[in-house]
C-alpha cells in the first residue's frame, strides 16, 4: 500500500508513506543523498554532452556508440514501465570501452491523446461548468439513457450537443471524467483548467520527464532533447522533409484502403490510438447473401417486395458447395437495414455498423434500420443458397453463436466441418426441438451431408469420418470438436481436391481465391472486413474496419519489402528469436494509413488537410537528434536562440538532404557554408544508430516501420541503417501486471523516492532481459538497497584497515590469494561478455552477486587474514563492473578511492589470466565443506533420534574428523564414466538411452557384481553434469586433493567447529564403509568425539618424528597404525605401537636412551580398540581394559 499525499509547489510531487514492514529509510536516504550529489557534479562537468569531433583528428577515429530509445508519450507522468526499457545498461558499458558515446532523448506529442483529453476537458467545463460537478457514476441501467448524455466526442467541441445519442458510455462502462483522472494525478481544479489547452500540455510534462529521468542518473545530452509536433518548427520541418521525399519515392499513395477506423474520432485509429487491441489488424471474410425465398414470419414477410439476404460471413468459400442450412440463435438482436443497391441485409447490429463504413449503406456510418428482429423470427426461413446443392435450405437454430464476431448468420456445411455435423445430428434426433420453433421436418430431416471435397486421409465427408473416428456424440463434446477441427481444416486446405463444381479435380488451395472471385461475381458474396479482436480506441470507442480515403504508406511494395529485408539481415536482434517476429511482420505488412484529421502533429505536405499520424513521424527521427542541439538551443520547442542562428524557415528539403546524405550537393541557401558543415559533420559521425532498446508491443509496428523507412530514405547509404534492436517483455510489478485501477502501480518518481535511483536500477536489472515480461519485486528492490548500502559501508571499513594498516600485506602467494584474484578476472571475462550480448541480468549475476560471493568466501576462508592489495583491487573491479547499472554509488566510491577523474571516464578494467583448475578446486574445496557440515549436521539429528537412552551423549557435535580421499573410482564406476563420456561428447552432450546404458553393461564381468547400482549411478551422474559440466565424468582430479584440504586443514577445523582433522588416503584406512563411498573428487567423512594423541619416535639417527592426530572413540589398533603409516610414508607392517606402562605420566619421565622402550608395552593385537576416556584413552584388548593416557610411541623396522 502507498499513500500519495500532494506537495505544495509541484502538482506531480508525491510523498510516498510506505505503509509496509520497512525497517526505516536510512539506508535509501543515504542512496538518494550521493545520488543528488553525483548528478549534481555530472551537471556541472557536462559529463554526458558529447560532441563530433574534428573530422581531421584523431577523436575522429574513436569508436562511438549511438543509443536511443522510442521517445515517451507525453500525456502524464513516467512510470516504471517506461523505466524497464530506457534503463538498459547499454551506454555506460561502452563508455567504460572506450567509446564516445551518445545517449540523446525526445518526448513525443504527435497524435490524438493529448488533443484529445484536452478537448474533453474543455468540453466538461461547458457541460457541468468550473469546476465541474458530474453527475453520479454510479447509475443502474436505467440511468444509462440519462449518461448517454454526457458523454464527449471530439467533432463536438466549441458546440453544445443538441442530442444525446451516442452510446460511449455503454461500451466504456465506468470509465472516469478527465478531469477526474486530472484530479487523481495531484492536481487543483485551477490547475486542470489550463490543461484545456493542449499546447499546455507540452510545456508542463517534457519539463517533469526530463527532471524524472535525470534522477534516475541517465546518461542524456539533454541538449539534444525536443517535443515532437510542429510546435518545434525544426522538427516540424524535418518530418515534412522526411514525407515529400517519401511522396517522390511513390511511397505514399491515396486511396480507398481498408483500415481499423474509430466512429467516435472520425478517423483511422493507429496503434498508439488504441486502449486495446495494439498490433490487430483486419481479417477478409466472403459476406455469402443467402437469399430469403419463403418465410411464415409477418415481419420477414413485409419486407420481401425487395431482395433480402441472410448475410455469413465465412472464411471457407470453397465450401459452400455443401451448404445443408444457415444457422440463427433464436434469442439474439438483428436488424434488417438497407444497402445503396436497395437491397435489404439481415446481421446483429454490431456487424451492420461495421459494413456501414465499408461503402455497403446509402450514407457512410449510417445504419438505416428497416425492421428489428429477434433470432427467433428467422428460423424456418426459405433461403436460396449460392452454390449449395439444394435448391432450398431452411434457417435452424442454434445457441453458441456469440455476437462479438461475424454477423450473426452462421452457414453450415456438415460435410466438412465437425460442428456443423454434431449440431445437423443432434436437430434430426431431436424432435421436441424441431417442434419448438415450428421446423416441419420436411425442412430438416431430408438435409444430409453432401460430398464436396476429397481429403485424402477422411475420404469425402471428412467431418462425418472425424465425428465417427473421434465417437463424439454431441455438441457438448467440446474438446472433440476441437480436436476434429484441428485434424481435418488443414488437411482440407493443403491436401483437398474438389469434387463439385467448375473446379472439379483441383486442389483446394489453388482455387479458394477462384471460388470466392466467382461468388463475388455472381452476387452471390462480397467481400466483408472485420477486426481480428476487438478493438478500442483511446476515446472508449470500439473500432470498426472501415473503407476510407486515406494517405497510406505502401508498405506493402514487394521492392520496398525486399531491400527492408536486406536491411533486417544486418541487424543484430536481441533476443535473437525475436528476428522471426520481425520476418512476420514485413511479410504480412501492408498499406498503413499515415495520416488523420484530428489531433497533434505536422501537417502531411502533400494535402495539409490531413496530419501525419504519430507512428509515421516516428520512424527516422534519430537522425534529428544528431543535429537538433545545434539547431534549437536546448529548448524542447526550439524556441531558444539557435546556437548557429538558423531558423526553422531556413531548413529546407535541400538543406537536410546535404545535411543527411554523404555526396548530396551544397543547398543554395543562406546559412553560412560552415554551419552546413558542421550540422553533416556531427550526422555523419554519430549515424546510424548502433542500438535501439524497445518493448515487445513496438516490434510489430515502430521497429519495424523504421527499417523500412530507413531503407527508403537511406538506400544506397547501409552504413545509415539500424545495427542493433533490442526487445524485452512488459515489466509486471510484484509478479502482477501494473495497473493504476488496482493501485498496484509506480511512477518513476515514486520508484526512485522508494527505492533510490541505483536501487531501482539494480532491480530493473534483476528483472529480467527477454521478450517474456519481467517482474519488478519490492522486495527484492529493498534486498539491492541493502547490498548496496553494505557493500558502500564495508569499502570504508577497508579503507580504514588499511589507513590502520591492519590488513595483509606481503606477497600474494596462498592459494585463497591465488583463487580470489582467479575470481576477479573469471568476472571481468564474463560480465564484459554478458555486457556485450545485452544480458544484463546476467551481467548483474557474474559481475555483482557472484563477486561479492567470491569476495565473502575469501574473507571466510583467509584464516591467515585478506591481502591489502587483493581487497582494493576488488573494490576497484566491483565498483568498475556495477558502474553500468549502478551509476551513483559507484561515481562515489571511485572517489573513496582516490580517483581524480569520474568513474565516467574510466576504462574497462584489465583482466589477468583465470586459473580454471584452481577454481575447480576452490570450488571443490567449499563443497566438501558444505558436505561435511551436511554430515555433521545429520550425524547429530540421527542421534536424537535414537531414544532417549544416552541419546544426549550419543548427539555431543564431534570434536574430531577424519577426511578420506580417493585416487581413483572403483574400476566398474571408472569402466561406467569412461563409456559415458565417450558418448555424451560423441553424441553432442547428449546421454545414452538408459536401454543402451543397460545393454552395454549387461554380461559385463567388472560391473557384474554391481548391476543394481549402476543406473542409481547414472541418474547421479547426469544430475552432476547438468549442474557441473562434462568435468563431472572426469574419473580423476586436475589438482591434489590432499594438498587443497591440507592446504586450508585450519579453515576446515574452524568452520566445522572441531578440535582435530586430518585428512589420508582411503587406501590407509580399513574402514570398509568409507573405501566404498570415496571417489575422485568427492572425499569421505568421518567424525566423531575423538582424542588428540602425541605419536612419539625413539629411534635415536631415524629420519621420523613425534606428531600428532587423533584417534576416535572405538578406532583399531590396526586402523591407527595405518594412519600413522600415511603420515610418515612407511609399509604399515614395518610400524610397532607402544604404550607407556604410566599412562599418566610415562612420557613425561625421562628416557632411558640405551632402552628406548624400557616402560613400554607392545600392542600385538591389532584388533583391540581405542576408547575415549575422561583421562585420555583406553585400550580395550581380550577384554582387558588398559588406561594409556594421550601419548603412544611407535616405532619402525629396518
Amino acid at each position: 500500500m502507498r499513500n500519495l499525499t500532494h506537495v505544495p509547489g509541484d502538482p506531480f510531487k508525491m510523498t510516498t508513506t510506505i505503509q509496509e514492514s520497512r525497517k526505516g529509510t536510512a539506508k535509501v536516504n543515504t542512496l538518494r543523498a550521493i545520488e543528488i550529489e553525483i548528478q549534481a557534479q555530472w551537471d556541472r562537468e557536462k559529463t554526458f554532452e558529447n560532441d563530433a569531433p574534428d573530422p581531421d583528428s584523431e577523436d575522429w577515429k574513436q569508436p562511438r556508440y549511438f543509443t536511443c530509445f522510442p521517445y515517451p508519450y507525453m500525456n502524464g507522468r513516467l512510470h516504471l514501465g517506461h523505466t524497464f526499457s530506457l534503463s538498459k545498461f547499454i551506454s555506460g558499458y561502452q563508455r567504460l570501452k572506450g567509446k564516445r558515446c551518445l545517449f540523446p532523448f525526445g518526448l513525443h506529442c504527435t497524435g490524438m491523446p493529448i488533443k484529445a483529453s484536452a478537448d474533453k476537458l474543455k468540453y466538461e467545463m461547458e457541460t457541468f461548468g468550473f469546476p465541474p460537478v458530474f453527475p453520479c457514476t454510479e447509475t443502474g441501467a436505467g440511468d444509462a439513457k440519462e449518461e448517454n448524455k454526457s458523454e464527449f466526442n471530439p467533432a463536438d467541441v466549441g458546440e453544445r450537443k443538441k442530442k444525446g445519442k451516442s452510446k460511449v458510455i455503454a461500451k466504456t462502462g465506468g470509465a472516469k471524467f478527465q478531469w477526474e483522472i486530472m484530479r487523481s494525478l495531484g492536481l487543483k481544479d485551477d490547475e486542470i483548467k489550463e490543461f484545456a489547452d493542449a499546447k499546455h500540455w507540452l510545456k508542463y510534462f517534457p519539463p517533469l520527464a526530463k527532471k524524472d529521468l535525470k534522477s534516475m542518473g541517465l546518461k542524456v545530452d539533454w541538449r539534444r532533447s525536443f517535443i515532437t509536433t510542429d510546435a518545434n518548427p525544426y522538427y516540424n520541418s524535418f518530418v515534412r522533409w522526411q514525407f515529400i521525399r517519401l511522396k517522390e519515392q511513390g511511397r505514399i499513395k491515396f486511396g480507398k484502403r481498408y483500415t481499423v477506423f474509430s466512429p467516435k474520432d472520425g478517423q483511422p485509429c493507429m496503434d498508439h490510438d488504441r486502449a486495446s487491441g495494439e498490433g490487430v489488424g483486419g481479417q477478409e471474410y466472403t459476406l455469402i447473401k443467402m437469399a430469403v425465398v419463403s418465410s411464415d414470419n409477418e415481419k420477414l414477410s413485409k419486407l420481401m417486395n425487395k431482395p433480402v439476404y441472410l448475410i455469413a460471413a465465412t472464411l471457407r468459400p470453397e465450401t459452400m458447395y455443401g451448404q445443408t442450412n444457415c444457422w440463427i440463435r433464436p434469442d439474439m438482436k438483428y436488424v434488417a437495414f438497407r444497402t445503396k443497391n436497395d437491397e435489404i441485409y439481415i446481421s446483429t447490429y454490431r456487424a451492420a455498423r461495421n459494413i456501414s463504413y465499408q461503402g455497403f449503406t446509402p450514407e457512410e456510418g449510417v445504419v438505416d434500420v428497416v425492421e428489428n428482429l429477434i433470432g427467433e423470427d428467422l428460423i424456418g426461413t426459405g433461403l436460396k443458397a449460392p452454390l449449395s446443392h439444394y435448391e432450398k435450405v431452411y434457417a435452424w437454430p442454434m445457441f453458441t453463436i456469440l455476437e462479438g464476431k461475424g454477423t450473426g448468420v452462421v452457414t453450415s456445411v456438415p460435410s466438412d466441418s465437425t460442428d456443423d455435423y454434431a449440431a445437423l445430428c443432434d436437430i434430426k434426433r431431436k424432435k421436441d426441438l424441431r417442434a419448438k420453433f415450428n421446423l416441419a421436418d420436411e425442412k430438416v430431416l431430408p438435409f444430409d451431408p453432401v460430398p464436396i471435397i476429397n481429403v485424402p486421409e477422411f475420404g469425402d465427408l471428412s467431418a462425418v469420418a472425424a465425428y465417427d473416428q473421434l465417437k463424439i456424440a454431441s455438441q457438448n463434446d467440446k474438446e472433440k470438436l476441437a480436436k476434429a477441427k484441428e485434424m481435418t481444416y488443414l488437411g482440407g486446405f493443403y491436401h483437398g481436391v474438389m469434387l463439385v463444381g467448375e473446379f472439379k479435380g483441383q486442389k483446394v488451395q489453388d482455387v479458394k481465391k477462384m471460388i470466392q472471385k466467382f461468388l463475388v461475381d455472381t452476387n452471390g458474396a462480397v467481400i466483408y472486413m472485420e477486426t481480428e479482436k476487438k478493438v478500442m480506441s483511446r476515446s472508449g470507442d470500439e473500432c470498426v474496419m472501415a473503407l476510407c480515403d486515406q494517405w497510406y504508406l505502401d508498405y506493402g511494395d514487394e521492392a520496398w519489402k525486399a531491400l527492408t529485408r536486406k536491411c533486417l539481415e544486418r541487424v543484430n536482434t536481441h533476443p535473437e528469436n525475436s528476428r522471426k517476429g520481425f520476418e512476420r511482420t514485413i511479410t504480412e505488412l501492408h498499406e498503413y494509413a499515415c495520416s488523420r484529421s484530428y489531433g497533434l502533429g505536422t501537417l502531411l505536405p502533400c494535402d495539409e488537410h490531413y496530419l501525419i499520424e504519430s507512428l509515421s513521424d516516428s520512424t527516422i527521427y534519430m537522425a534529428f537528434y544528431t543535429v537538433c542541439h545545434l539547431l534549437q538551443g536546448g529548448v524542447f520547442d526550439g524556441s531558444g536562440e539557435s546556437p548557429l542562428n538558423i531558423k526553422a524557415d531556413q531548413m529546407t528539403p535541400e538543406v537536410w538532404d546535404y545535411i543527411f546524405h554523404d555526396n548530396a550537393d551544397v543547398p543554395q541557401t543562406d546559412i553560412p557554408l560552415p554551419s552546413l558543415k558542421k550540422l553533416k559533420q556531427e550526422f555523419q559521425y554519430w549515424y546510424g544508430f548502433d542500438l535501439r532498446s524497445s518493448g515487445k508491443d513496438l516490434l510489430p509496428n515502430h521497429l519495424t516501420y523504421l527499417m523500412f523507412n530507413h531503407v527508403a530514405i537511406w538506400p544506397d547509404e547501409p552504413h545509415r541503417w539500424p545495427r542493433n534492436l533490442r526487445i524485452n517483455g512488459h515489466l509486471l510489478l510484484n509478479s502482477e501486471k501494473m495497473s493504476k485501477q488496482t493501485g498496484n502501480f509506480l511512477t518513476l518518481f515514486e520508484s526512485v523516492e522508494k527505492f533510490s535511483a541505483d536501487g531501482m536500477r539494480l532491480a530493473l536489472a534483476d528483472a529480467g532481459d527477454t521478450v517474456e515480461d519481467a517482474n519488478f519485486v519490492e522486495k527484492m528492490a529493498d534486498g539491492g538497497i541493502l547490498r548496496l548500502y553494505t557493500f558502500l559501508e564495508w569499502t570504508k571499513e577497508m579503507l580504514q584497515l588499511a589507513k590502520q594498516n591492519r590488513l595483509r600485506t606481503g606477497s600474494i602467494d596462498t592459494f585463497n590469494d591465488k583463487v580470489f584474484a582467479s575470481e576477479i578476472n573469471n568476472a571481468i571475462m564474463q560480465t564484459d561478455r554478458n555486457y556485450e550480448h545485452m544480458l544484463f541480468r546476467e551481467a548483474l549475476k557474474t559481475g555483482f552477486y557472484e563477486l561479492q560471493s567470491a569476495r565473502d568466501k575469501y574473507r571466510e576462508i583467509a584464516i591467515e587474514g585478506m591481502h591489502k592489495d587483493m581487497v582494493f583491487r576488488f573494490i576497484e573491479v566491483q565498483t568498475l563492473l556495477l558502474a553500468p547499472i549502478c551509476p551513483h554509488i559507484c561515481e562515489h566510491i571511485w572517489g573513496l578511492l582516490g580517483k581524480q577523474n569520474s568513474i565516467m571516464s574510466a576504462s574497462w578494467p584489465s583482466g589477468g589470466p583465470v586459473d580454471k583448475t584452481l577454481l575447480r578446486a576452490s570450488e571443490y574445496l567449499m563443497n566438501s565443506a558444505h558436505d561435511f557440515r551436511l554430515r555433521i549436521k545429520n550425524q547429530i539429528n540421527l542421534a536424537l533420534k535414537k531414544g532417549k537412552q544416552n541419546s544426549k551423549a550419543a548427539a555431543t557435535k564431534p570434536s574430531h574428523g577424519i577426511i578420506y580421499v580417493a585416487r581413483t573410482f572403483p574400476a566398474w564406476q571408472e569402466l561406467v564414466l569412461k563409456f559415458l563420456k565417450l558418448e555424451y561428447e560423441k553424441n553432442d552432450n547428449t546421454f545414452p538411452e538408459n536401454k543402451v546404458i543397460l545393454d552395454r553393461f549387461k554380461g559385463d564381468p567388472i560391473v557384474a557384481k554391481n548391476m543394481k547400482k549402476l543406473m542409481p549411478l547414472v541418474h547421479y551422474l547426469k544430475e552432476s553434469v547438468a549442474k557441473e559440466g562434462v568435468q563431472a565424468l572426469d574419473t580423476k582430479m586436475p589438482f591434489d586433493e590432499i594438498a587443497i584440504l591440507q592446504e586450508n586443514i585450519n579453515y576446515l577445523i574452524k568452520s566445522l567447529e572441531l578440535i582435530g582433522l586430518r585428512v589420508q588416503l582411503v587406501d590407509d584406512t580399513s574402514d570398509i564403509k568409507a573405501r566404498d563411498a570415496s571417489v575422485p573428487g568427492r572425499p569421505y567423512s568421518n567424525f566423531f568425539n575423538g582424542v588428540s594423541v602425541q605419536f612419539i619416535n625413539p629411534q635415536a639417527c631415524a629420519p621420523y618424528f613425534t606428531f600428532y592426530a587423533d584417534i576416535r572413540d572405538s578406532e583399531s589398533v590396526k586402523d591407527v597404525i595405518l594412519s600413522i603409516s600415511a603420515e610418515i610414508n612407511e609399509p604399515a607392517d614395518k610400524i610397532k605401537l607402544y604404550y607407556f606402562d604410566d599412562g599418566i605420566c610415562g612420557s613425561r619421565k625421562m628416557p632411558n636412551l640405551s632402552h628406548v622402550l624400557d616402560n613400554k608395552t607392545l600392542i600385538t593385537d591389532s584388533s583391540a580398540t581405542f576408547q575415549k576416556d575422561s583421562c585420555g584413552l583406553v585400550l580395550t584388548a581380550n577384554n582387558d581394559k588398559i588406561a594409556v593416557g594421550t601419548d603412544l610411541v611407535y616405532v619402525v623396522d629396518a
